[in-house]
């Protein structure tokens, strides 16, 4: 089942990833497949009110984020009791070996466990920490900061993409153990079902020890995170200045140009600082993971892709572009 999911989930990436590869080449027998992709990713100011045949409110993009909070939230918590439970990087505390129980037998079965699997599982709780610290924070800017026009809408299909972004976005920072900890978790419903309220009773539970497994991973998952949360904060301020371009705006469907933060060299800022965020993701997960690769590979191509249309959106709309702003990336592109 593992091994199945993990290869469902590249083929999912390397699927999504080659259409917009192959739209990206400069080739007029290319131009039909290029436009096409390009009217299933136009949303909001880029899309033309003539061309919104199957397509959603844009303020759907709290739908992606609903699911993304649920689903990242059950992953993270059922990853994170798995490792606690049976592949901790700590010995028990003074306290746990005076209560005995069946956590202190778990230690002693996880010594068998090779080291760099239990270290694997922690660093997929931590990549799942940083995801849920990113989706929260998404969650609540299309609540609270956007305030999206009436008439702005997106094509079905990127709302469909967007969907299984967050489903398998999550899912590919911990597919690697998602066999062990599905049995861990039936096991444990079972259990509850079986035992009730003694089960939850009698279950010990040490806060120390469950942060400490956590405090011992390596330099390269705080090296990811520090890149993580740098992408965070900048995309969090480039949101905070789109969301307030809305609130000054005299009508509904003005658009101005927007300055500050990353807004100073490329007109994607949001964009880049996305790429940031699951740079950071990749870092933090060692770098030898695949899946993550690919997902981190879909990223970049979507995002640059996007940001190509919307820089020229940009040029055409507003005469006195700053002329020294790159679509996404400072001083390349």
């Amino acid at each position: 089942m593992e091994v199945g999911l993990v290869g469902l989930l590249r083929t999912a990436w390397i699927a999504a990833i080659l259409p917009i590869l192959i739209a990206s080449v400069p080739s007029s027998r290319l131009s039909s497949f290029h436009g096409a992709v390009l009217e299933f990713t136009k949303r909001g100011k880029i899309m033309k009110s003539s061309s919104q045949k199957f397509t959603v409110p844009q303020k759907f993009f709290c739908h992606f984020y609903l699911v993304a909070v649920v689903w990242t939230t059950l992953l993270l918590v059922t990853t994170w009791m798995y490792a606690y439970k049976t592949v901790p990087l700590v010995y028990p505390t003074f306290a746990g070996h005076l209560t005995g129980g069946s956590h202190i037998f778990s230690w002693h079965k996880s010594h068998s466990i090779p080291i760099s699997y239990r270290y694997g599982v922690w660093r997929s709780v931590f990549l799942l920490l940083l995801m849920e610290v990113q989706v929260l924070r998404r969650l609540f800017e299309t609540i609270y900061v956007f305030n999206y026009s009436s008439s702005a809408r997106m094509h079905i299909f990127g709302y469909l993409t967007g969907l299984f972004f967050y489903t398998a976005a999550p899912l590919s920072l911990c597919c690697n153990n998602a066999l062990e900890v599905y049995k861990f978790s039936l096991n444990a419903v079972a259990e509850f079902i079986v035992k009730g309220k003694t089960t939850v009773q009698h279950m010990e539970f040490d806060w120390l020890e469950f942060v400490s497994s956590l405090l011992r991973l390596r330099w390269l998952q705080w090296t990811g995170a520090v890149i993580f949360f740098w992408g965070w904060i900048h995309q969090r301020n480039c949101h905070a200045i789109l969301g307030s371009l809305r609130e000054h705006s005299g009508q509904n469907d003005e658009y101005v140009i927007p300055h500050g933060d990353w807004f100073e060299v490329v007109s994607s800022p949001h964009y880049l600082a996305e790429i940031v965020i699951y740079a950071g993701l990749v870092v933090a997960s060692g770098g030898t993971d695949p899946t993550i690769w690919l997902l981190f590979g879909f990223v970049v191509s979507n995002l640059v892709f996007a940001s190509a249309e919307t820089h020229r959106w940009y040029l055409k709309k507003f005469k006195n572009y700053p002329s020294n702003r790159l679509a996404i990336i400072p001083f390349v592109y």
